[in-house]
């Protein structure tokens, strides 16, 4: 019986391939996160900056990039009687809330329609509401304009958050279909031999297990409704009803000068709210959003 001797391929030739195909995708990978955090974070950095800048060195033509002057006067006329900040705040708060709640009702009750429901029109409606989805913002204002003005909701809160209510009831639909699909028919079949209505099986039972669905909904309903510019500034005509976004571009905008300091500093503001909500709810927002993922699958 011969042996035949086994030969040990020759050192750096093919086993350090594989590691240095490894090495050069972690590098790449690394640099193309580096330059997305840099086009994320450079517009932030610039608007912190400018916030903590004088007027006459905000404007500059030649900008630096870091302030010469550390002020926090652009802060202090946020809170001045000249400006109602609060009272920006206060109508943003107000109308994002009322809006994120409505939809999220509104969207429960069509997300479950769309994916329980049998009857004979439930596909085409589902992309009819799909399609009013992909729709912008521009095609639906003179519509709704014409509705809330017959309605006498011009120029008043509930008029703005229906409008909210109008581009968020679609999105959320769809994305609570996608966890009503993934809530298993078994479970209410067991409900309906107990005797629970359709209403009670809906509240009772498949709500409470599609509670990352409701908060992921009224999370992104929340920030749209709180970031929108183009309904306030066209369903609102006082000054003192108008919401963060408008009102600030308003108040800080003339024909001859824009203050870019104070809006920077009053932009700084208005985020810190978002940021903070959104790390501190960000893993259930993951969450929701993995399970309707899962489910449209």
């Amino acid at each position: 019986m011969t042996v035949t001797p086994v030969t040990a391929p020759p050192q750096g030739l093919n086993t350090s391939a594989p590691a240095r195909r490894r090495r050069r995708g972690k590098i790449g990978r690394t640099i193309a996160i580096a330059v997305a955090l840099f086009f994320a974070l450079a517009p932030l950095y610039w608007m912190v900056s400018t916030s903590l800048k004088p007027g006459i060195e905000a404007t500059r033509r030649d900008p630096t990039m870091l302030p010469n002057d550390v002020t926090a006067e652009n802060y202090q006329k946020l809170f001045s009687e000249n400006l109602p900040f609060g009272s920006f705040a206060v109508n943003s708060i107000v109308t994002a809330l009322a809006a994120a709640v409505i939809s999220v009702l509104l969207s429960a009750l069509g997300g479950y329609a769309l994916s329980r429901g049998t009857f004979r029109l439930r596909e085409p409606i589902s992309y009819l509401v799909l399609i009013a989805q992909m729709l912008p913002l521009v095609v639906l204002l003179g519509p709704l304009y014409l509705l809330l003005l017959n309605a006498e909701l011009v120029n008043t809160l509930p008029g703005l958050v229906v409008g909210y209510i109008s581009f968020a009831v679609p999105f959320g639909m769809w994305l609570m279909k996608g966890f009503f699909d993934a809530v298993p028919r078994e479970v209410e079949e067991a409900a309906r031999v107990d005797g629970y209505p359709r209403w009670q099986i809906l509240f009772r039972v498949v709500l409470p297990l599609t509670v990352p669905g409701l908060f992921t909904t009224g999370t992104f309903v929340f920030i749209e409704s709180w970031n929108n510019l183009i309904y306030p500034l066209t369903l609102i005509n006082t000054i003192d009803k108008q919401t963060l976004p408008a009102g600030l571009i308003l108040s800080f905008t003339g024909q001859f000068k824009t203050d870019w300091g104070g809006m920077m500093a009053a932009s700084v503001v208005t985020t810190l709210p978002l940021l903070v909500a959104f790390f501190a709810i960000q893993r259930s927002m993951v969450r929701g959003l993995t399970a309707g993922a899962v489910a449209g699958e």
